[in-house]
Parts: C-alpha cells; structure tokens; sequence
C-alpha cells in the first residue's frame, strides 16, 4: 500500500500544523532502494486489493489518485511498471478521470484494468461504447493467443473464470494492440501492445473471486517489469524507522494506545526509532473488555508497555469523563466523535503533564482512511467515520505521526511480529477505538456494559476452546436496544437479546460471516444465558460486508 500518500493527497482534511508534516515517502526524499510500481487511482473501491497483490509478490508500490500525477512526480517517482485502477466513471462522460498522459511514455510497462482499459484505449486512439456491455459478477474468458502476462497458467483454447464488473466495453483498439482473450460481452477481455509493453484485461484480477488474479498480477511485475521482489516487512521496518527519526528529530512524540494491535505495533516501532522520545498515553475509556477471569484489558497493556518494554507511560483512567459523556447519546456517528474528541482532549492535556509533545502518533491504518474519506476526493463515498482520521483540531500544535497509515492490518501483524512483540498481542482480533460503545447499539449504560463484557468474554472463550480463533479475522458480542419475554426456572423474564457475530476477511474491506457449527452456536448461547445475568436470548448475524460493516455501528 502507499507508503506515502498525504493526508491532503488522501482527501483527509487535516490542521495547519498537522499539514506543516513533511512527506514521508521515498518520492518525497526519504530514498529506498527498492524497485516501485505506480498505482494509479480512477475511484475503485478495490483498488488497494491490487496493492496487496502487489506487495504479497515482493513489489513495493504504492496507490496514488490520478488527478495528484503529473510529470514531475512521475519522474522522481521513477516507477518499474505502472498499473492503473477500475473505477465508477464511464469514459464517455464529460470530466471523466484520465491517465496522465505522460505514462504512457515512460518506457516502463503498463497494466490498466477495467476502467483503466477503457481510459488507456480512448487516450491512444480506440474507441469505448456504453449501453450494451453489462457484464458483473463471474465470467468466463477464452484465451486466443499466447502473452507473458499469463505465461505458466493460462493456455491457448482454455477457458478460465474473473470476475467482471463494468458496463462498458472497449469496441476498437488502439493502433498496434492485439486482442489475446474474449469473453461474452467483453470481445477484447484482454489486449495487449507487446511492443510498447502496454496490457489491459476488462476483468479484476485483484479480488479473490478471479481465481488465477494474483499470478497475473505477478507476471506483471516480475516477468514483463523485471522486479526483483525484494520488498519484505523487515524491510520496511528499517525503512519506517528511518522516516519516523527523520520526521521527528529531537521532538518529542505521545502516542495514544488503545489496548489493540495497531497502537501497540505504531508504539514499539517509533519507540525502537527515537527511544525515550516517545511518551505512551493509555486512555482508560471504561470501554474496554475483560476476559473470562474479569481481568480488564486495561491491565494487561500497562503491564506489557511498563513491565515487558519500558516505554514511558501515562495510565490516564477517563471512564467516569468518557460515560458521563457518552450519557444518551445513541446516534452511532455522535459516539464516535464524542470519543474522538475527548481522546484528543485527554492527549493535550498528558502532554503538557510531560512537558509538552511535538508530535502526535496514532495507529491508522489503511482501511480506516478509505472507509472515512474519498481517496481521489471524488466518486468513492465515505462509509463511517473513524476517530483517528481527519487531522487534528487547529489549536492542537502537534503534528501527526502514522507509520502504519497505508498498511493493511494482516501487514501490520506480520510488522508486530517483526518488532518481537508477544503472540498475544499481534494475533489478538481487531477491537475499535471506540471500544463498547460501537457494539451497545443505542444509548450506553454501566449496566449495559457489565453485560456485554461477560457475554463477549463468554463468546471469545468458546472460540478459544474450539481452536477456531485464529481461523476468524474478528469475532464479537452485540447488546442490542432490545429486550424480549423468556421463561427460565418456570418463571416469565423480560430481558436483553444478544447477538454474536464472527466474521473471515484478509483485509477488512470485505469479509464474510464464520459458518460456525450449530453446536457451537447452541454451547456458546446456552453458557451466555446460564451465566450472563440480563440476556436470555442469543442470535448470531450472518450479514457479509457488503452489504453491511463488520462493526453494527
């Protein structure tokens, strides 16, 4: 993923202070010496999925939006290959978004997709047609000739299954392209110029549905562009280091932990930087969970900040300031910037106790940015809003320090590992910032709370004995605002209904519900109502992303 895509660059609106930052990407000044694949963004959705295609093959690369590029980027971007993205445009409208056309002479190879296709064939002289070219979902091509781009995999006469998703089609190529696979609907599936290295497929070979996707992807990129492959997490380690020393100097940093994986990992790496630069803030919300010996979170991460690395660090215990706030409110968005505003107050307010702080670390990642702003500022929409992105108030004179902001969360865990922090801790699901409050649809209440947190920690223990938690990419327990009749020990009860989601995803973009045993479900309802004072009764979602969000808020 982009290693140094800005927050201006990204859409995020961010302070004067916060803006002040220097870029921290290789282009920007900070050298690598690893060879780099441009991405170029039309809008898509999926577009970091080619990213982490890229970067599971060894390729550094990074996602930039189309309307951030002109020459002289491109020139000190120095790119091996270039790819450019789908999008939801139509290259038939007016203003639709379009390739610097300076890529196309670079002398370095270039794969477009979808959109990307249809961008590349009208801007070196083809033609693109609307209104007839439907084609979504799974479909099949058939190979007509020979290419690199799916040498080892694919041969001539086969039929093979994408995954489609456009409605427009390319209806004549440019001068000096062959078509080498069709489809139904999609004569020219793929088209390639082999002499300018030019390459376009209609389909999606990013998405897991297009079975053979990642091995084109990487015959891009290591056959036709020569990458070495090199790009590992060690190295961005070092690499990450560099930029944080660089970014920071002789400042000082405070970082806000939240008990999860990323503010844990974003600890330890500007720590293992700048040392006792960095001063750690545990804000204590009274949201947090417990497990099922009622240990609180809370607990284990002072012991593992203080005991396990000696890094500096303020137990700040704000859960009385945190509900007293959050008391009524029931609107999903005013909980999250309730909370985002008092994490903020509270930073400000440990670092004056320290003596004041020049730099504010936060574990965003980039899921949380895509899902909060457009990318591009233009055709993806903003999903929910998380409360580490968007900048910094503009009294706050801090700058922001986010060495996991462009990585995905399974790249952030392999960091963790790479940094020697405990199993525990790398391996744990992810759990919001905003803690409990996201998963009490509604108004939130001590009690609520004492409830959930037995019910989750009932749930995750199951998991756990079923040797099933590293199977699930994040499992929960919901309260949810609703209360129905039951009959326990022959008498009527009135009480809450919980409900128990689980989910499997690489990158939290989309994800699907676990398809646990129905044994499991009836072991893990039973013990929550046997033991869980005020549920007696358990449902388990099976609602994938999209349509929904993992979170129920």
């Amino acid at each position: 993923m982009a290693q140094s895509v800005s927050a201006a660059a990204a859409g995020v609106s961010s302070s004067p202070a916060a803006a002040s930052a220097p870029e921290t990407g290789p282009h920007a000044g900070a050298k690598t010496d690893h060879e780099r694949i441009l991405i170029i963004d039309f809008g898509s959705q999926v577009t970091q999925l080619i990213a982490r295609r890229v970067r599971e093959s060894g390729v550094y690369c990074e996602i930039h939006p189309y309307n951030k590029i002109d020459d002289a980027f491109l020139a000190r971007f120095a790119p091996k290959g270039v790819i450019f993205s789908g999008g939801p445009a139509s290259v038939l409208e007016a203003e639709s978004p379009r390739a610097p056309q300076s890529a196309f002479k670079l002398g370095v190879p270039v794969l477009a997709i979808c959109y990307g296709q249809q961008t590349m064939a009208v801007q070196l002289g083809g033609k693109v047609e609307g209104g007839h070219a439907r084609e979504f979902g799974r479909a099949d091509i058939e190979i007509k000739a020979d290419s690199p781009l799916f040498e080892g995999f694919w041969e001539v006469g086969g039929r093979y299954p994408v995954w489609m998703s456009h409605g427009d089609r390319v209806t004549e190529l440019p001068q000096g392209f062959r078509v080498v696979a069709t489809s139904e609907n999609a004569p020219f599936a793929i088209a390639v110029d082999e002499q300018y290295r030019f390459y376009s497929v209609m389909f999606h070979p990013e998405v897991v549905h297009t079975p053979d996707g990642a091995k084109l992807l990487r015959n891009f990129t290591h056959k036709i562009a020569k990458c070495r492959g090199d790009w590992t997490m060690a190295a961005f380690k070092e690499e990450a280091i560099a930029r944080i020393r660089a970014q920071v100097g002789a400042g000082r940093v405070i970082c806000g932990l939240s008990g999860g994986v990323d503010s844990s990992v974003a600890a330890v790496l500007i720590h293992e930087a700048i040392g006792d630069q960095l001063h750690c803030v545990f804000v204590d919300h009274g949201l947090m969970r417990q497990n099922v010996e009622g240990v609180g979170e809370g607990q284990e991460v002072v012991s593992l900040f203080r005991d396990h690395y000696n890094i500096p660090l303020i137990h700040a215990d704000e859960s009385e300031r945190f509900l007293s706030a959050l008391a009524g409110v029931d609107d999903p968005e005013a909980k999250r910037k309730t909370i985002g505003k008092l994490f903020i107050d509270v930073f400000e307010e440990k670092a004056r106790e320290i003596g004041g702080a020049d730099f504010l670390a936060q574990g965003t990642l980039y899921p949380d940015v895509i899902e909060s702003v457009s990318a591009t500022g233009g055709p993806s929409v903003v999903i929910k809003s998380h409360h580490n992105v968007g900048g910094l108030p503009e009294r706050m004179r801090m700058q922001l320090v986010e060495p996991l902001r462009e990585l995905f969360k399974d790249e952030v865990r392999a960091l963790g590992r790479e940094l020697g922090l405990p199993e525990a801790f790398v391996g744990r699901h992810p759990f919001p910032g905003p803690g409990l409050a996201i998963r009490i649809p509604g108004a939130i209440t001590r009690e609520k709370l004492d409830i959930l947190r037995a019910a989750d920690a009932i749930y995750l223990d199951e998991i756990r004995k079923a040797g099933l938690y590293d199977q699930i990419w994040q499992a929960f327990a919901v309260l949810l605002p609703v209360r129905t009749v039951g009959v326990m020990g022959d008498g009527r009860t009135y009480e809450h209904v919980c409900a128990l989601r689980a989910v499997t995803s690489t990158d939290g973009m989309t994800a699907d519900f676990f398809p646990f045993p129905m044994d499991f479900l009836g072991r893990a309802a039973t013990r929550i109502i046997n033991e869980v004072r005020g549920v007696n009764r358990v449902v388990y979602d099976v609602t994938s992303k999209p349509p929904g969000t993992i979170e129920w808020e």
